[in-house]
């Protein structure tokens, strides 16, 4: 007759492994091992994802503000030499340029053309003069060097500059140097003068004797 025996220690694993599965009480299941590898290597991928948009969008916004205020400093060394020719303009009122020769007026213009030429220059590359007479004091772009005893302007008016500005992008490169009127009304609101016939400048003198 056949020997139809199991060989030579299939009997011991076979033996083994009927108690651990006894113990689990099922399989174990290939599928449900698979979904849960596969769900952590999306949530994996998404965040790696995520972390490389935030750095695309960090780099460009770097390179943009290195493009724009990495001439920060030349910028600073530039409108300096525009104070001096805003000077050399100054130093010379309307009547010396109307008596001065010919020769000296064409020099004068081409200081002047020369100047708006280098202003024109600075806005090309962001860098935009600060003029704010007639506007109200900003700390954030303006500084303050003395006030002027002025009752026709609201109180805080800048009614004097005495060095321009500039900024550059929404950075300040230098602040306006200005003089801040003092004394008078305060600022009266959008809607008070809106009265058909009104006189603004009446209407701040009387306000400001109210006070």
């Amino acid at each position: 007759m056949t020997d139809r025996r199991a060989p030579d220690g299939a009997e011991d694993v076979a033996s083994a492994a009927e108690p651990a599965r006894a113990a689990s009480g099922e399989s174990p299941d290939p599928s449900a091992a698979l979904t849960e590898e596969v769900a952590s290597l999306k949530d994996r991928l998404l965040r790696a994802l995520a972390e490389m948009e935030n750095l695309r969008r960090r780099t460009e916004r770097e390179v943009a503000d290195a493009r724009l205020y990495g001439i920060s400093q030349f910028a600073r060394d530039i409108v300096t030499v525009a104070d001096n020719m805003e000077r050399a303009l100054l130093a010379l009122d309307q009547e010396i340029r109307e008596k001065a020769e010919p020769g000296v007026k064409a020099l004068l213009d081409g200081v002047e053309l020369t100047e708006r030429e280098l202003i024109k220059v600075l806005e090309k590359h962001g860098v935009q003069k600060l003029d704010p007479k007639g506007q109200k004091f900003d700390p954030h772009r303006h500084q303050a060097m003395f006030e002027v005893p002025d009752e026709t302007v609201p109180a805080g008016t800048v009614v004097q500059v005495v060095q321009a500005g500039y900024i550059i992008g929404e950075r300040v490169l230098r602040p306006a140097l200005v003089g801040i009127a003092k004394g008078g009304p305060k600022a009266q609101p959008a809607q008070a003068g809106a009265s058909a016939g009104a006189d603004p400048a009446a209407n701040d003198n009387a306000n400001g004797g109210s006070q």
